[in-house]
C-alpha cells in the first residue's frame, strides 16, 4: 500500500490537535457547567435573601411574606419551576412546599449551602440560608430554601459548550489549512528532488544539486552523491583496467601468434623447440603483466574492499627480501637488511604490503649493475614506520622522479619490466595512508626510496 509522506506528516499534526480538541471539549464542558451553576446559584441566593428579609415575628408568630420579585428573577423561556420552603426556628413550615428537600447540612453564620436534589419528578438545584429571627417568646434561625428546575441551566451549559466547541473546531480547521500550506512549502524541495530523480536518465551519475535544501535533506543528498561518485570510480577503474590490459596484452599476443605461426611452418625440430621456448617466455611475461594489473586494480582506492589487520611489517619485509634473494644472487648484488625487529606493527593488507616491498627491491636489483649493493632499512619513529631502500645504480633524474609513478612509464625502452612496479607501489602506499618519496642516494650515484606508513 503506497504511503504519502505529506499525509503522514499532516496526520501526525492533526491527530494530536484532534486529541487536544477532545480534551478541551471535556474541560470546556466542565467549565460551562461550573459557569451555569455559578449563575444559577447567584440567582437562587438573591431570591433566597429577598425572601429571608420578609421573615419576621408578628406577636410571637413567625411569618414570611413572599414578594413577587423573588420569583420573577427566574423568568425565562425555559419555564423552570421555582419552589421554596421557609421553616420557622421552631421547625414549623410557614411558607412554601413541605416536600422541598432540606440541605444535607444546616447553614451557619449566614453562609449559604448549595446542593442538588430531586423534587417529585425533576432534578433541582437549591440554596439554603439561615435567617436570624428575634421573637418575644424565643429567638433563632429560620431556614429559607429556594430551588429551581434545571432546564434553563442545562440550556445555558449547552450554549456555552457548543460556542466554545465551535470556536475550537474552527481553529483546528484553520490550523489544518495552515499546516497543509506549510507542508506544501516545506516539502517543495523534496518534491523537486523526487521529480528530478524521476526525470533524470537512469544511467546518469552526475551529482544532485544540494542548494536550497533543508539541513535534514543534505545528508541524504551527500550520501547519494557519494554513492554516485563511488559508482563512477568503479566504472573508471574498470575501464582503466580493461584499457591497461588491452594495452599490455595486445603486442605480446601478436608476438605469440607470430611465433606460433613460425613454429607451425618450420619442419625442423630445433626450430620448433626454439619457437616453443620463445612462446614459453612470452607467456611468462604476460602472466607477470596480468598479475601486476590485478595487484594494481586491487590496490587502487575503491578498487576492492581491503580487509586490514594488525601485521608484523618487519616479517613482511624479510619475506619480500627472501623472495628476491635469488635475483640478487644471480646478479651478484649484495642485498642487505637492517632494522628493528619489534614494535613494527601496523594495520594493513599482508599480500599488498609484501608486493610493495618486493616491487621496490626488484626495481633496485634490476637497475643496479652486477657487483653493486642494495640496502634495506626499517626503523620506527613516534607513530610512524620508515622503510628506505638504497641502491648504487644510475638513479633517476630529478625531473623524472614523479613521472616514474605513472603506469607503463619507463625511462628508456631498453629497460626490463612493464612500467607498472612503481605505480603499484604508490597505490599500495596510498591505500595504507602513507607516502613515498624518491631522492638521490648519498653519496651518489644511486637512488633512495623512502616510505612512511602510520604505525598501529
Amino acid at each position: 500500500m503506497p504511503r504519502s509522506l505529506r499525509g503522514e506528516l499532516l496526520g501526525w499534526l492533526l491527530i494530536p490537535l484532534a486529541g487536544l480538541v477532545a480534551f478541551n471539549a471535556w474541560t470546556t464542558y466542565r467549565s460551562a457547567v461550573a459557569t451555569a451553576n455559578l449563575i444559577t446559584d447567584r440567582t437562587l441566593l438573591a431570591s433566597a435573601r429577598v425572601i429571608a428579609e420578609q421573615v419576621k415575628d408578628n406577636d410571637g408568630r413567625v411569618e414570611a411574606l413572599i414578594p413577587p420579585s423573588a420569583l420573577e428573577m427566574f423568568a425565562s423561556p425555559d419555564r423552570d419551576h421555582v419552589i421554596y420552603r421557609v421553616i420557622a426556628p421552631s421547625g414549623e413550615l410557614i411558607a412554601g412546599f413541605p416536600d422541598v428537600a432540606i440541605p444535607p447540612r444546616a447553614p451557619t453564620d449566614l453562609q449559604p449551602v448549595h446542593f442538588e436534589a430531586r423534587f417529585r419528578v425533576e432534578d433541582i438545584r437549591a440554596v439554603a440560608i439561615a435567617q436570624p429571627v428575634v421573637s418575644k417568646s424565643a429567638g433563632g434561625n429560620a431556614l429559607v430554601v429556594v430551588a429551581t428546575s434545571l432546564r434553563g441551566r442545562d440550556r445555558l451549559v449547552t450554549e456555552l459548550w457548543l460556542r466554545s466547541l465551535r470556536d475550537q473546531t474552527l481553529l483546528v480547521g484553520i490550523a489544518a489549512l495552515l499546516a497543509l500550506f506549510g507542508l506544501h512549502r516545506g516539502l517543495a524541495p523534496l518534491l523537486r528532488l523526487r521529480s528530478e530523480l524521476l526525470a533524470r536518465d537512469p544511467g546518469s551519475l552526475r551529482p544532485l544539486a544540494a542548494e536550497n535544501l533543508q539541513t535534514e535533506l543534505k545528508p541524504l543528498i551527500d550520501a547519494l552523491n557519494h554513492a554516485f561518485a563511488r559508482i563512477q570510480t568503479y566504472i573508471t577503474l574498470q575501464r582503466r583496467f580493461v584499457a591497461d590490459a588491452s594495452h599490455q596484452l595486445r603486442t605480446p599476443l601478436a608476438v605469440l601468434k607470430t611465433q606460433a605461426t613460425v613454429g607451425l611452418r618450420d619442419t625442423e625440430t630445433a626450430a620448433k623447440t626454439e619457437a616453443l621456448a620463445a612462446i614459453d617466455g612470452g607467456l611468462d611475461a604476460m602472466a607477470r603483466v596480468v598479475n601486476q594489473l590485478l595487484v594494481l586494480a586491487r590496490a587502487e582506492p575503491g578498487g576492492a574492499a581491503m580487509r586490514k589487520e594488525a601485521v608484523d611489517f618487519a616479517g613482511i619485509t624479510r619475506a619480500a627480501l627472501e623472495s628476491r634473494a635469488m635475483l640478487a644472487f644471480d646478479r651478484r648484488i649484495d642485498l642487505s637488511f637492517e632494522g628493528d625487529e619489534a614494535g613494527l606493527e601496523l594495520q594493513g593488507h599482508v599480500t599488498l604490503l609484501r608486493e610493495m616491498v618486493a616491487n621496490l627491491v626488484e626495481n633496485a636489483l634490476r637497475y643496479t649493475p652486477e657487483g653493486g649493493a642494495v640496502s634495506v632499512r626499517l626503523t620506527r619513529e613516534p607513530g610512524e614506520i620508515h622503510l628506505s631502500i638504497e641502491d648504487n645504480g644510475p638513479g633517476i633524474p630529478e625531473a623524472e622522479r614523479e613521472r616514474v609513478f605513472e603506469r607503463f612509464y619507463r625511462l628508456s625502452s631498453g629497460t626490463e619490466g612493464t612500467g607498472l612496479g612503481l605505480a603499484i607501489v604508490r597505490e599500495i602506499v596510498a591505500a595504507h595512508g602513507g607516502h613515498i618519496t624518491l631522492s638521490q642516494r648519498t653519496p651518489p650515484p644511486g637512488l633512495r626510496a623512502d616510505i612512511v606508513l602510520p604505525a598501529s
